[in-house]
């Protein structure tokens, strides 16, 4: 495996995803934090971390990456009839960290999780 770059301390500038290896796919950057700051960028250039708790911060940005676009997203008449029968309640910014929490539970047959303290730290603040 190629060499991972870091990002220095002093010097927060992701590399141009276009230098992402292909093995493992999409794999940028390394650093040793995580900040409000960083997720912020990253996602505005299309990276994102993805992690365990036993590793360095790891930045991806697999080619290709699946985009949805709001706009283009279409619901189907029968889950328009499903959504009418009202057989679920929908709500928004109500529990984010408890959405978090329930979502960084291990899987069955699955020991850990890739949402990690810090990253649960970091976009509770975010949001």
């Amino acid at each position: 495996m190629s060499q991972i770059p870091w990002l220095e301390d002093n010097n927060f500038i992701f590399p141009d995803v276009g230098t992402a290896l292909t093995e493992p796919d999409g794999l940028l950057v390394a650093s040793e934090r995580l900040t409000p700051e960083l997720v912020t960028e990253a996602y505005r250039l299309g990276i994102f971390p993805w992690y365990s708790d036993d590793q360095p911060v790891l930045w991806w940005s697999p080619d290709p990456r699946c985009i949805l676009y709001s706009e283009k997203f279409h619901v189907s008449r029968s889950f328009k009839r499903t959504l009418n029968n009202n057989p679920f309640q929908i709500k928004t910014n109500t529990a984010f960290r408890e959405v978090m929490l329930a979502c960084a539970e291990p899987r069955k047959d699955e020991a850990g999780t890739w949402i990690t303290a810090d990253m649960l730290a970091v976009y509770c603040s975010l949001h």
